[in-house]
């Protein structure tokens, strides 16, 4: 007879996890155990581009080359994200004699530790295991968080039936052949919207960038294609007419495509590209609104965008071309004569540029300026500076993308 499983939070702060391999289960698992505080030991030849960001930012150790017993040396759990049952079995294997909990992504019948459907709202985790059948987990995890939705609305918080369809009450199975942009929000990831998590859950394929929240990954089914199309700053990327290729080929294939996208899809996300590829190849697509990072970060850091008084506009702008560029659109002349905010996305590597041309313009120096790193997430990072500063500033503090920079008197508005 098979026993059930005993279930058990596991408090991994400090603690050493090893996850081998680095492909798209090691993506979807990663972040879960980064945010569990766990000391994760990555152990794979190649990473997908996302998981290498994560080294690259120093979140978690990477080893170049295939798994070795002693990498499970203070280990407390490990987790094999491999396909190869073979070498899934070896690292089992090594796990059993050295009495680690072991989860395998391969054959859950051979592993000693099952990974289960999670949902989180705030500081209530609930973890789901469906005997063994991740199908079954999924569909009651979702009917959990619906009862978890419900009850915020009944407290004066409106919510939306996850998988219902509210005009006739009865479920809504997912439609194939379609395409969905979903904004993902600004990093933490109960931001993104209802809806957004709703289309996330019928997806067949889920396109994401780096930049989405992890988590949102961990709770996808088992069985959903993850391609990372990461496009990491100055780095590895995957070209624009290849995401457009993919979300193509899958949708006429009679998949339902969500390209999961960090902040909102049309806020320099080229959102707009991807619709237009889609609607050349007659393929249906639904555009759901993400939290902007524009306005997210500042908020995130304590600074209100306007400001009665203090500014009656914003403006946003891309900084990933340098203001001499001769491709850039920017009129940062103009900018300068502005007295309201400048919000600056992806425009950490030209920062000295772009404050030069400023202060050339007339804008003064001693104008408040901030930059908001990973704002919304664990990892938030809040510097507070002057225009004529702040790019020395936050290159000596090792300030690194994703930032958001905010120049103007709004930065100093709620300090006390």
């Amino acid at each position: 007879m098979t026993s059930n499983p005993y279930p058990l939070g596991l408090r991994l702060h400090g603690r050493r996890v090893v996850v081998v391999g680095g492909g798209a289960v090691a993506t979807r698992r990663v972040p879960a155990l980064l945010d569990a505080g766990a000391d994760v030991l990555l152990v794979a030849p190649e990473l997908t581009p996302a998981l290498r960001a994560r080294v690259d930012a120093g979140r978690l150790h990477w080893v170049s080359r295939r798994f070795v017993p002693e990498d499970l040396d203070g280990a407390w759990l490990v987790q094999v994200a491999v396909d190869d049952p073979i070498a899934a079995a070896s690292v089992s294997a090594v796990a059993a004699e050295r009495r680690i909990f072991c989860v395998r992504a391969d054959d859950r019948t051979a592993a000693t530790a099952w990974t289960p459907a999670v949902t989180r709202h705030g500081p209530v985790t609930v973890a789901v295991l469906g005997g063994g059948d991740p199908r079954r987990a999924m569909t009651v995890r979702d009917a959990i968080r619906d009862l978890l939705a419900v009850r915020l609305a009944s407290d004066g918080i409106a919510a939306t039936p996850s998988r219902a369809d509210a005009s006739t009450g009865t479920t809504a199975g997912p439609q194939a052949g379609r395409v969905a942009l979903v904004g993902a929000g600004p990093g933490d990831p109960e931001l993104i919207t209802v809806k957004g998590w709703r289309l996330l859950t019928e997806a067949d394929v889920v396109v994401a960038d780096r930049l989405v929240p992890g988590l949102l990954l961990d709770e996808l089914r088992p069985d959903v294609e993850l391609v990372d199309a990461s496009k990491i700053p100055y780095g590895p990327s995957r070209a624009q007419e290849e995401i457009n290729q993919i979300l193509v080929d899958r949708a006429l294939a009679g998949a339902f495509v969500v390209r999961l996208k960090g902040g909102d899809p049309y806020v320099f996300g080229r959102g707009g590209e991807e619709l237009l590829a889609c609607a050349a190849a007659g393929v249906p697509v639904t555009v759901v609104p993400g939290v902007t990072s524009s306005i997210a970060a500042p908020a995130a850091a304590g600074i209100p965008v306007t400001h009665r008084g203090v500014a009656h506009e914003f403006t946003v702008v891309s900084g990933h071309l340098a203001p001499d560029a001769p491709a850039s659109l920017v009129r940062w002349d103009a900018l300068a004569g502005l007295h309201g905010t400048l919000v600056v996305l992806m425009g950490l590597k030209n920062l000295a540029a772009i404050t030069a041309t400023l202060i050339a313009h007339g804008r003064s120096p001693q104008t408040p300026a901030a930059v908001v790193q990973e704002a919304t997430t664990g990892t938030q990072r809040v510097l507070r500076s002057t225009l004529g500063a702040v790019a020395a500033e936050t290159l000596a503090a090792d300030l690194r993308p994703p930032a958001v920079v905010v120049v103007g008197d709004v930065v100093n508005a709620l300090e006390s």
